[in-house]
């Protein structure tokens, strides 16, 4: 791949609501991108953001400099590259040293089979996966953690620019997956103490923004207090304060938690606490949170509270 690899066509490849703002704001930044998603609703929003949109994701390779993928799990991506139920691979149809870029949220294993197989192919590859939420990629103010030889970082690093306000190569292949599963059970113990210990104080007479005051400047502040605060009123700006619309949805935490207990098994920590952190997600998603903000926990912990 040429040095200007980076300014030749991008194929996009999933415009969810992550990935639809991070395919716009490089449409926004000049570059040229042909999108596909199997949502006929996602393929017209992109169009009306200017995106060029095809029928089918071998159709957006062909021809592509660097193939970005924002899909749902690992088994999508793997299918995809691969192909499956008739499809070709994509991996087939790009032409030689294409970069394929995915950004999607999946198992640390699976990042690093997504990379063998298209290095076995005769490609680049880059695992990237980002924090910061649909208003972060709408926004452009991403973090991405990415995965990917010295090289490769440099060759995607402009493009991840455009989408994203810091840009992180935390190591070889997979590392970036590794990073974002370690940060995210990070927040969602974190997240389930903050919510616990509200719910103790207003138990114990305490008001929340007193609560709030001595643990934002004191041993117990952390991003999930100060930032998306899980009772309204001490950060205006949280999802507390819009009936828990996400932000950050259940939903996507179960998952990211799920993935955190596939990596504590194969890696054989004893990671106690992210284990109970996905038991307790995984039950808030499916009774209910699934669609709201993860911060919605908090409800859950009073409701099962002795009244």
């Amino acid at each position: 791949m040429s040095e200007n690899a980076a300014s030749g066509t991008i194929a996009f490849l999933g415009l969810g609501h992550m990935g639809g703002p991070m395919a716009v704001n490089l449409v926004k930044a000049g570059h040229q991108v042909v999108a596909y998603d199997p949502v006929p609703a996602a393929l017209e929003v992109a169009r009306e953001h200017g995106i060029a949109t095809v029928d089918s994701a071998p159709e957006a390779v062909a021809g592509a400099s660097v193939v970005l993928t924002m899909l749902p799990s690992g088994k999508h991506v793997l299918d995809a590259y691969r192909g499956a139920d008739g499809a070709p691979g994509l991996l087939s149809v790009a032409a030689p040293d294409t970069l394929f870029l995915d950004c999607s949220t999946i198992n640390v294993d699976e990042a690093r089979e997504a990379a063998a197989i298209a290095l076995e192919a005769g490609h680049r590859s880059v695992d990237a996966p980002v924090s910061g939420g649909v208003m972060g990629a709408e926004a452009g103010t991403l973090t991405f953690m990415v995965g990917a030889l010295p090289e490769d970082f440099e060759t995607v690093k402009p493009i991840l620019e455009l989408m994203g306000r810091r840009i992180v190569h935390c190591g070889d292949h997979g590392a970036g997956q590794a990073a974002k599963v370690c940060n995210n059970m990070i927040l969602g113990v974190s997240m389930i103490a903050v919510s616990e210990a509200f719910v103790l104080g207003e138990k114990l007479g305490l008001t929340h923004q007193a609560l709030f005051d001595v643990a934002s400047n004191a041993s117990g502040q952390c991003w999930a207090l100060t930032t998306n605060c899980p009772v309204p009123g001490p950060v205006p700006t949280s999802p507390a304060n819009r009936d828990y619309q996400p932000g950050f949805a259940g939903a996507l935490m179960a998952k990211d938690l799920r993935l955190a207990v596939n990596a504590l098994e194969s890696t054989g920590v004893d990671g106690q606490m992210g284990h109970l952190a996905s038991q307790i997600y995984d039950a808030f998603a499916a009774e209910g949170g699934a669609g709201r903000d993860f911060s919605g926990i908090i409800t859950d912990i009073r409701d099962k509270s002795a009244k």
